[in-house]
């Protein structure tokens, strides 16, 4: 049987009126597709027509469970929870923009567009944690998407889910972007007090413009350090998160991404990499060529030397970090900072053996 021909994967662009305040500048399709489409000019003259806006929707994503497992020997904990698919925040860099292509949907506009929602998640998780010899880890929150999106203030299903695993007394940390997790410090700050909850937050860039044009819907820099401060004067653990760190566009800011950090009360730090697997390595480029032309291959120079001279590097240990002269600098940055300002010290602490299932509806009380 005669192969299907399918045509080599390209960036078709959106204009720009379509898609304002988006970080990715196309619709392509995932790896998956068979084909791909591309806008021309037919004769109508309908390709210069102002297209209409790019609106977000929300579906139910339908999930028999909803605790995700992972056996990645260079990953902390073995477990996490992402409440939505998709992710608003429009962050072109985003790791998770890839998994989109498992929907049929392009990793580009799709993926910060047409987003889903697991509604029924507070349930299946206080099942699964009822679950006969289920034994307590860490849970991680919104590792993939970021659970305090925007859609988080209508649909509220990290704060249920929250709420969930306060009544359980179970471990969980939490990274975000986004201001909307002070609305939910009256549950943190009572985890907090029980050695249940750690938070990070991710700071990029204290450049507005740069983080506006990386991550057009995320919170502003200035408001993601208030949140760290709120966060520590609530008594809740943090750490800022200094990822992805972009050689080249955002690396020399390690300095002073940490010590405005640690002026908001924060003592721990990480970074990650900028990693580019699959569709990201198009889209990227396409927005550093359309956001910082005079700098993009200088950029995707300094990238492929941190990774082994290729886009990406999926390799244990090393595809966070990097590898090579240029990665071991910014490592060496990166400590040399964290030393300076006393960070990192020491890891925040963490009491599992507080995890006990509430009484169920309907359960029989023990008489003794």
């Amino acid at each position: 049987m005669p192969r299907l021909y399918k045509p080599p994967a390209t960036v078709h662009a959106v204009q720009s009126d379509a898609r304002r305040g988006r970080g990715a500048a196309s619709k392509s399709a995932g790896r998956f597709e068979r084909f791909q489409t591309e806008v021309f000019d037919d004769g109508w003259d309908t390709v210069d027509e102002e297209p209409p806006p790019l609106r977000t929707t929300v579906q139910a994503d339908t999930a028999r469970s909803v605790i995700t497992y992972n056996q990645s020997p260079d990953i902390h904990f073995d477990r996490s929870i992402n409440p939505y698919r998709g992710c608003e925040h429009g962050c072109v860099y985003c790791f998770a923009r890839p998994s989109h292509a498992y929907l049929g949907l392009s990793p580009g506009l799709d993926f910060e567009s047409r987003l889903f929602a697991k509604f029924d998640a507070p349930d299946l998780l206080a099942k699964e944690l009822r679950k006969k010899g289920y034994q307590p880890a860490m849970i991680a929150l919104g590792v993939n998407t970021d659970c305090y999106q925007p859609i988080e203030r209508e649909h509220r299903i990290t704060r249920r889910l929250l709420e969930v695993l306060s009544a359980f007394n179970h471990p969980v940390s939490i990274i975000t972007k986004s201001q909307l997790i002070q609305r939910d410090i009256d549950i943190l700050a009572d985890m907090a007090e029980r050695q249940l909850v750690m938070a990070a937050v991710s700071i990029t860039s204290l450049d507005r413009e740069l983080a506006r044009r990386m991550e057009p819907r995320a919170a502003t820099p200035h408001r993601r350090l208030a949140t760290l401060e709120a966060l520590n004067k609530a008594g809740v653990p943090t750490t800022i998160m200094t990822a992805p760190l972009i050689p080249g566009l955002n690396d020399h800011e390690i300095d002073a991404l940490l010590q405005a950090a640690h002026d908001a009360g924060t003592r721990r730090a990480g970074y990650v990499l900028l990693r580019m697997p699959f569709e990201i390595k198009d889209l990227f480029r396409d927005w550093l060529a359309e956001n910082y032309p005079d700098r993009a291959k200088k950029v995707i120079n300094l990238i492929r030397a941190a990774r082994g001279g290729r886009d990406y590097d999926s390799e244990f240990f090393t595809r966070g970090k990097g590898k090579g002269p240029y990665a071991e600098l910014i490592g060496q940055r990166f400590r040399a900072a964290c030393r300076r300002l006393d960070m990192n010290k020491a890891p925040h602490p963490v009491d599992f053996s507080r995890f006990s299932p509430p009484p169920a509806a309907g359960d029989q009380l023990a008489l003794f």
